[in-house]
């Protein structure tokens, strides 16, 4: 079954996240929560041949989301990326564009019609390659 990887230090913010793609996407897809970049390498390790699409805060502690974006994007190309913020600065998300192939930059707190355009064109481009 096709995964969506979900990344915040912010539980809260995983259970929100939680919802909405229950709500979206039902049972399409099955949804795995890490809260830090460090355990989110280890879920895409584990699965990473079924993992379609990353949602990745961006202010994480230990490493932040555009530099974990850009590490999966060196070993994982086919995966789309997709980042979370309240407060990243323009220099991260470019950065995260060019070398982590970002799929979309999407603010918190974030409009629902906005999340699920953004997830459904990802996992377009997924189901392409």
């Amino acid at each position: 079954m096709p995964i969506i990887l979900c990344v915040d230090d912010e539980k809260i913010i995983l259970e929100s996240l939680k919802q909405h793609l229950r709500q979206a996407f039902g049972k399409t897809y099955r949804y795995e929560f890490a809260e830090s970049a460090e355990e989110a390498m280890e879920l895409i390790e584990e699965f990473n041949e079924a993992i379609r699409v990353i949602i990745s805060d961006w202010l994480m502690p230990g490493k932040k989301g555009d530099e974990f974006l850009i590490e999966v994007h060196k070993h994982y190309p086919q995966i789309v990326k997709i980042m979370l913020t309240g407060q990243a600065d323009d220099a991260a998300v470019e950065r995260a564009k060019k070398q982590a192939n970002l799929h979309r930059c999407l603010a918190k707190p974030w409009h629902e019609t906005e999340f699920v355009e953004a997830l459904t064109s990802g996992l377009e481009s997924t189901s392409r390659l």
